[in-house]
């Protein structure tokens, strides 16, 4: 399958992007390419299979979603690649790195998922920080709950900018992504398989992510033996529209670890 891709062609070490669950290409540059500037590494922003541009895969499993990932990558780029992914796009990153661990030169995980199916994941107890009056307004009434528990650093101008990334790009395949996350297959069948990754690994989760949360990134750290653990506070699941300016820092420490 050929899928929806954007590539900066920049040359040097290559890094695939890989979105959030229902978003875009387009979305995850807004996301990623800040955290990248000055790196030097070839930047590739892949739609996932029926998202964005990029058309569905049969089943609708996510094992299916991985092998069409994989076998996509493997007709685009020599040799080992760099993965970054949040959220979805980083447990699919992950999961690639347990499965062809030769393909994988290091992981970049932003907020990803652990225990995909949302009834396995660990998610904070604590009340979210106060947040200042009418800052959910520009939110359609469908996606205040999901801003109120996915966002810690809640204000109006976060709102804004994940309100433009979730717009932003190709329609996808609804019927798709609803089969996919309402069902069996949504987890990988060796999610919980204790293989990892030996090369540099930064897993950042936000402290206030209500989707996800950050304690289970926290105990697969025993897969990494190179990897780094950060939690944000003020972000939650949206962290890099929420923390750019860190998630830079943090990423240019990542880029740096490979290189040595």
């Amino acid at each position: 399958m050929t899928l929806a891709v954007d590539d900066s062609g920049t040359g040097g070490p290559v890094v695939v992007c890989l979105p959030m669950f229902g978003m875009t290409r387009v979305a995850t540059a807004v996301a990623f390419a800040p955290a990248f500037a000055g790196t030097g590494l070839r930047e590739v922003y892949p739609d996932l299979p029926g998202h964005g541009d990029s058309p569905a895969v049969c089943p609708a499993r996510s094992v299916a979603v991985l092998e069409t990932v994989c076998g996509w990558l493997d007709g685009y780029v020599d040799g080992p690649v760099l993965l970054a992914g949040g959220s979805y796009g980083g447990y699919l990153a992950a999961g690639i790195a347990r499965r062809y661990p030769g393909r994988v030169a290091g992981l970049l995980l932003v907020n990803p998922g652990v225990r995909i199916a949302p009834s396995d994941r660990t998610l904070p107890e604590d009340a979210p920080p106060e947040a200042p009056a009418g800052w959910l307004d520009a939110a359609p009434a469908s996606l205040r709950e999901h801003f109120d528990a996915a966002l810690g650093n809640r204000t109006s101008e976060v709102v804004s900018t994940v309100l433009a990334a979730l717009d932003a790009g190709g329609p996808g395949d609804e019927a798709f992504l609803t089969e996919l996350r309402g069902g069996a297959g949504y987890p990988l069948p060796d999610e919980d398989a204790e293989v990892g990754h030996p090369g540099p690994v930064s897993v950042v989760a936000g402290r206030q992510d209500g989707i996800v949360g950050y304690v289970d990134q926290f105990r697969a750290m025993d897969r990494y033996p190179r990897g780094t653990y950060t939690v944000v506070d003020s972000a939650g699941h949206y962290l890099p529209y929420e923390q750019p300016a860190l998630l830079r820092a943090l990423t240019h420490d990542w880029v740096r670890r490979i290189r040595a």
